[in-house]
């Protein structure tokens, strides 16, 4: 039962579930427009984008993806840079982007459903356990890092 808890589950769960709003309980309501389009196509874009640079960050740093293990490095450098948490951010982004795109305007409550998820099941624990494992550098990192952006 480990498996299901993982990041991507809990992404593709609130994919389906933004998906199946739209194509049964849309309401009538809708947010379409060519800007909305423009706005998903990029949004997906940045998320698929940062996923794949923090991906790469993990592979040069020879470091573990896993969310429930402890990392053998931290990671400060490329995207890490700029946000704590790349990969939870483009989970977040590609959901919202979906949501504009399949026009499942009920389901952009899932957005701060999934953040929120994110933060209790995942980004606590795993900083709690870098803060143990790194101690005075996570320390430095975090306050120089926003979580998010």
């Amino acid at each position: 039962m480990k498996w299901l808890d993982l990041p991507p589950v809990w992404l593709v769960g609130c994919l389906v579930l933004a998906w199946v709003q739209a194509i049964s309980y849309d309401l009538n309501l809708s947010l379409a427009h060519p800007i909305t389009m423009l706005l998903a196509g990029l949004l997906v874009g940045a998320g698929i984008v940062i996923a794949l640079l923090a991906v790469m960050e993990f592979r040069r740093h020879k470091t573990t993806i896993i969310p429930h293990e402890i990392p053998s490095n931290l990671i400060t450098t490329g995207v890490f840079k700029r946000t704590r948490n790349p990969i939870y951010l483009a989970d977040v982004l590609i959901l919202a982007g979906l949501c504009l795109w399949w026009d499942a305007v009920l389901a952009l409550v899932l957005v701060p459903v999934l953040v929120w998820v994110l933060e209790k099941r995942f980004i606590i624990p795993e900083e709690n356990r870098m803060r143990r494992e790194f101690r005075a550098d996570f320390a430095r990192y975090a306050q120089k890092t926003r979580r998010w952006v």
